[in-house]
């Protein structure tokens, strides 16, 4: 049995349709599990509760955890070590290995011009510090021999389908497909990786089941050479047939925009992100198993085609 904990998700998702190379024996963890795949076994659960989370991983192989907790340090800082140190628990008495989804949010702020597995941790947000505390849990009982589990990193992700959890999508796709102005955080000169979903859904698959994989840190499969803020617009809108319309939020504006809209006093926190190049480095993974990222110019027809192509109103007058 492989599981994966926070199956809702768009990683979630993409994990399991990838999963089906290995096994037909996959059990789906959230509060209200749905099916991606026939034989798919859902299993609704709060998985904060020990006791839920027992079940949910009993009998597995190998644990995958995706999960999202809204987007807010407080319930950050309340769940994310308790639920690791309750997951740690349970899958070393299970004798399951467990496979972590991460993001960067741990790295020092001053090396993310080409980030790899070795970037220093030095978290520059409460967030990052969360993130890197979680991290370390894992990191230890790999290095005390006592957990078989590796971690999967990955860079902001776009990809088709997603909701409420691309910022790519948030300020760019959604808004020029309306007709609308996009928006773009921090410097519009920078460039900015991200890891096309369906690439870190099969990536992290593959990782699971390759049994040498284990006791390391993996950065999943991101295009190289990213396109800077305003190449992003740009892209996007001539694959929309829009003109390239957006503007800049600087930190001080999204701060005043915190003070109505709750998401954006936490966004504020990450512009540290957006205002110099964020160059994420995926070549040991590329290296290992022979594989090429999707590119940016694919990765954007994909979700075009997908999200947009249908839903494009004809009043948009074109580029």
């Amino acid at each position: 049995m492989q599981t994966i904990i926070g199956s809702g998700g768009v990683i979630g998702i993409e994990l399991a349709k990838a999963l089906k190379k290995y096994t037909t024996d996959i059990r789906l963890v959230s509060r209200r599990p749905e099916r991606v795949n026939d034989t798919d076994q859902l299993f609704p659960a709060d998985v904060t509760q020990k006791d839920e989370l027992e079940k949910a991983v009993k009998n597995s192989e190998v644990v995958y955890v995706t999960v999202g907790f809204p987007y807010s340090y407080k319930v950050w800082n309340e769940k994310w070590p308790r639920f690791i140190k309750d997951l740690i628990s349970v899958c070393k008495a299970e004798n399951c290995k467990l496979v972590f989804f991460d993001n960067i949010y741990m790295y020092d702020k001053d090396h993310l011009n080409g980030m790899t597995e070795e970037t220093p941790i030095n978290p520059p947000s409460k967030k990052g510090q969360i993130r890197a505390k979680i991290a370390q849990m894992i990191t230890d009982e790999i290095e005390a021999g006592k957990l078989k589990a590796l971690i999967a990193r990955s860079a902001d992700f776009y990809g088709p389908s997603i909701k409420n959890n691309s910022i790519l999508t948030e300020i760019v796709f959604n808004p020029l497909s309306k007709g609308k102005t996009a928006n773009w955080l921090g410097k519009d000169s920078c460039k900015h990786s991200f890891t096309y979903t369906i690439d870190a859904g099969w990536a992290t698959a593959l990782l699971g089941n390759t049994d040498s994989a284990y006791g390391q840190i993996w950065h999943l499969p991101t295009a190289s050479d990213p396109l800077t803020g305003k190449q992003w617009v740009e892209k996007i809108a001539r694959g929309l047939n829009v003109k390239p319309k957006y503007q800049v939020l600087p930190k001080f504006l999204i701060r005043i925009i915190g003070l109505f809209v709750p998401i954006m006093r936490e966004i504020v926190k990450m512009v540290y992100q957006y205002d110099r190049d964020y160059v994420f480095d995926s070549g040991k993974f590329e290296k290992e198993f022979s594989f090429e990222p999707t590119s940016y110019a694919k990765g954007i027809d994909s979700i075009i085609e997908a999200d947009y192509k249908k839903l494009l109103p004809d009043n948009i007058e074109p580029q």
